[in-house]
């Protein structure tokens, strides 16, 4: 079955993550599933999405909570069943959405048929389908390779007298990408689900899939560097991960991927965690040779500042200039602590309305597509799930310091009247406490309010859809003192006008002279912009709180500052 590849759907395209465990239970074990997707599928239509993610849902043990999967081709029956997730497909085409799920191929659950057949023998036929690999004379690990999710990343098997490779849990044994039966099989894992009519992939950990075939030992850190795809208490983030990641022989697989999803006319993201991730992505998504768009974790951190944002994405566009890549940005997903709580000012009490909005906004004004996670359109903020509830074993390991995924994890609120917030049956008890400062935002009470942040959310996306230049166009920063972020998404040549984008990402109202940009071509507010108050006043433009600017200006010879990227196809 090919699907619609008559345009490029992804480019620019705003796409819905579901955490299916917490989205909707249809069948109140507590737990969300495939059916309750389907029943809320209007809410992300009406939201104005372009598609959807759907985080893992395959056969599992759930010891990583479906990114251990067991079996490719299948359901978790917790989840439904391949009927329920050929509804889902569907119902969202029907919808006029897209449908792209979570494919893990750099390992498997320890569960999965392939490795018990691997460490049952040195000598069977998938003996060498994992990483396996002899201890030191000491009877140590092969070298220091180090588990994201604490201690080593090598765990003796008794029955093979071997070390196995994890780089995640234990139970999450890596694939060995040097052997091309491993390679041909995952294809057509990739291929199976292609024929069921996804329209696309979002590829986890898509840069851990090959390791450095002579084990060498990964250097310490560089002194100052930024390490930042974990907290910083983990070890993981002593080690410069030379070795065990990001290797250059993944180029060919990516490659050999590409093929067979433009068989099918899938699209496809990959997820890339790395301290010098840009020129990783760059070249992951270079024109038509590999995945169609990177997944970036720069502004998933704790850092909101203007300048993060400028450097982060300014240096991304930059590499991606270079290969004629493509990015994708994200504010919050399953992995962080939610942007409301994250990016919140210092001692504030809760969420500020004003800049959950204005957070939106700038997210969906950057050059790239758009991944925004369930919630994100209700204002959530991170809810505090305690230890006695936790159920992520990232949390458990590095608990106090580091409090786990639990709390960006909890059930999305439907109904704000319920305790369990219309998320599952009554007298059902969630797999995640509802959070009590999560439910008066929950859809319904929302729905009731016009002024309310997933108002604003569909009316942003649909003033987004009236303007290509913030779907496809080009990106030019501007220099401006902090808080303030300035830019200009520039159309195809000839296309329209330029626009002038400015947001003051702090709780105190700004004034700036204009730049001298804006001014030669005769700057002026767009009228219909969602974002009301700011003000121009000969050549100073007001700020409110949380405020931004939406205009647009004739381009004209002036000063060219800052960091630049062309439009599309450019």
């Amino acid at each position: 079955m090919k699907n619609d590849s008559s345009s490029e759907w992804w480019r620019g395209a705003v796409i819905y993550q579901i955490y299916p465990r917490s989205f909707m239970d249809s069948n109140g074990d507590g737990i969300g599933d495939l059916p309750g997707i389907e029943a809320r599928l209007e809410h992300v239509a009406r939201l104005g999405a372009d598609a959807i993610w759907v985080s893992p849902f395959f056969r599992s043990p759930m010891k990583d909570f479906g990114y251990d999967v067991a079996d490719y081709r299948d359901v978790d029956p917790i989840f439904g069943t391949l009927a329920d997730f050929d509804r889902v497909i569907a119902k969202a085409h029907a919808l006029g959405l897209k449908v792209m799920i979570d494919q893990v191929l750099s390992h498997t659950s320890d569960q999965h048929d392939w490795f018990r057949q691997s460490r049952a023998s040195r000598t069977n036929e998938k003996a060498d389908w994992y990483v396996w690999a002899d201890p030191q004379p000491d009877g140590t690990p092969p070298n220091n390779w180090l588990s994201v999710f604490g201690g080593s990343a090598w765990q003796w098997d008794s029955r093979r007298r071997q070390y196995y490779l994890h780089s995640f849990l234990v139970s999450q044994p890596d694939l060995n990408f040097h052997k091309p039966e491993v390679q041909r099989q995952l294809l057509d894992e990739v291929r199976f689900w292609c024929e069921r009519g996804v329209d696309g992939f979002r590829f986890d950990a898509s840069n851990h899939q090959f390791h450095d075939a002579q084990l060498r030992s990964n250097p310490p850190a560089e002194a100052g560097g930024k390490v930042s795809t974990v907290q910083a208490d983990n070890p993981y983030a002593m080690q410069r991960h030379l070795y065990d990641k990001s290797r250059p022989e993944n180029l060919a697989f990516l490659e050999r991927l590409r093929a067979v999803l433009d068989e099918y006319g899938a699209a496809s993201i990959g997820e890339v965690g790395d301290e010098h991730a840009p020129p990783i992505m760059a070249a992951y998504t270079e024109r038509g040779k590999r995945l169609h768009m990177a997944y970036s974790f720069s502004l998933l951190t704790r850092d909101g500042s203007a300048a993060h944002i400028r450097e982060q994405v300014g240096g991304l566009e930059a590499e991606l200039e270079r290969t004629g890549g493509w990015g994708c940005w994200a504010l919050s997903n399953h992995d962080v602590p939610r942007v409301a709580t994250r990016w919140a000012p210092a001692g504030a009490p809760a969420p500020d309305l004003r800049q959950t909005r204005l957070l939106w906004a700038m997210l969906l004004s950057l050059r790239g597509s758009v991944c925004v996670y369930q919630g994100e359109e209700l204002g959530l903020p991170e809810a505090d799930v305690p230890y006695e509830r936790l159920q992520d074993p990232y949390g458990m390991a590095f608990w106090p310091e580091f409090k786990g995924r639990d709390g960006c994890r909890t059930p999305m609120p439907w109904t704000a009247a319920d305790p369990q917030g219309g998320f599952t049956l009554p007298g059902a008890e969630p797999w995640l406490p509802l959070s009590p400062e999560q439910l008066p935002l929950a859809v319904d009470a929302q729905e009731a309010d016009a002024q309310s942040m997933l108002h604003f959310a569909r009316a942003f996306l649909a003033w987004r859809r009236g303007r290509p230049a913030l779907r496809t166009g080009g990106l030019r920063f501007v220099d401006a003192p902090e808080p303030l972020l300035l830019f200009e998404r520039r159309p195809h040549a000839g296309d329209g006008r330029t626009l002038a984008l400015a947001f003051n990402l702090g709780p105190a109202a700004q004034r700036l002279p204009l730049p001298a940009r804006w001014r030669a071509g005769s700057v002026a507010l767009l009228p219909d912009a969602p974002l009301a108050g700011a003000r121009l006043a000969g050549d100073t433009m007001s700020l409110p709180p949380f405020g931004a600017f939406f205009g647009e200006f004739d381009e004209a010879a002036g000063p060219d500052t800052g960091a630049s990227a062309p439009a599309a196809g450019a």
